[in-house]
């Protein structure tokens, strides 16, 4: 089958081995995928994989390997990790799989991705697409499911305030999510042609030089990456206000972490999400990613659509595998 694989370099192979899928597992056939910024860091050696890259996808599926044969034939999406299932594991008991010690991620840690003609996943992590999903949408779930995380985890009040920074895919992801469940939310940015995406969907937006910085938000999301945008969040969460970090800081500086102390900062680290959320969502048509969408490319093109990835402008690519 076709596969992008990443082992020292990133190269797309045509005959690699079509899996197997195992007793519990589905075997999924890949129709469209997207590429997130993960997999773009993995070619540069985060999480030191190799294999398949991938874990934005949406497919039918084409064969069970377990009594219960209910997804046969359905169009699903997969959730990106899976646990032990061991009955001593509380994690997995929770469902929280991306916790459990022994977890395989897809794409990322010890399991081969979404970017093929066909990968497996355990039952218990696949989920159906509702009919009036279509599959431009429904790749964008497991981003979806991560913003969605946020009001799992933390319960934001109908009166208080939240603003993001951030206009990149996670940014715009979790803007127009915190939107779509009618929370106030400001949406800060440097791009004007990524702020009008959210702004054309009800959210409200500024670009940074614009923004006020003052210590007057009850909730704020961190989505840009860096230290500037960390030592802005801080500069922004009112004192007992709860900081929400969606993205991975990498420090390449000394910051300065007093004002989480003497404000009693809450520090909030939230990561991927459960999927069914994200497809109701999804179902009730409250979101639009498709302006979201920068290119589709076809799987042979897949290296070229990884290079249009890199591009400043571009927020997300997708790989056609039908």
């Amino acid at each position: 089958m076709k596969a992008v694989v990443f082992d020292e370099e990133l190269k797309l192979v045509n005959d690699y081995e079509k899996p197997v899928p195992q007793k519990g597992e589905a075997l999924v056939r890949v129709t469209l995928a997207g590429i997130c910024n993960t997999d773009y860091e993995i070619t540069k050696g985060y999480m030191g994989y190799k294999g398949i890259l991938g874990h934005e996808a949406v497919g039918i599926v084409e064969e069970i390997n377990d009594e219960d044969k209910s997804l046969l034939g359905k169009r699903v999406v997969a959730e990106i990790s899976y646990g032990c299932k061991k009955p001593e594991c509380p994690y997995c008991a929770e469902k929280l799989y991306r916790h459990c010690p022994e977890r395989h991620t897809l794409g990322i840690f010890h399991k081969d991705g979404v970017f093929a003609q066909y990968f497996t996943m355990p039952l218990e992590v696949l989920f159906e697409v509702p009919e009036n999903v279509p599959d431009e949408q429904a790749v964008f779930v497991e981003p979806l499911a991560a913003a969605c995380e946020i009001t799992e985890q933390l319960h934001i009040k109908p009166f208080e305030k939240v603003v993001i920074l951030g206009d990149g895919k996670l940014g715009l992801i979790t803007a127009l999510t915190l939107n779509a469940q009618n929370i106030d939310v400001l949406l800060v940015g440097k791009h004007q042609n990524k702020l009008d995406i959210a702004k054309a969907q009800g959210v409200e937006t500024v670009l940074l030089s614009d923004l006020k910085v003052e210590k007057k938000y009850d909730v704020v999301v961190e989505a840009t990456g860096s230290i500037s945008g960390f030592e802005t969040a801080l500069a922004l969460t009112k004192p007992r206000g709860v900081l929400v970090l969606k993205s991975t800081v990498a420090a390449s500086k000394e910051f300065n972490l007093a004002p989480i102390v003497i404000d009693e900062i809450t520090v909030l680290g939230s990561r991927c999400g459960q999927f069914p959320a994200a497809l109701r969502l999804l179902k009730s048509g409250k979101v639009d990613f498709s302006p979201l969408i920068s290119g589709r490319y076809k799987a042979d093109d897949a290296l070229e659509a990884f290079e249009k990835n890199k591009e400043k402008d571009t927020i997300k690519i997708l790989l056609d595998f039908n």
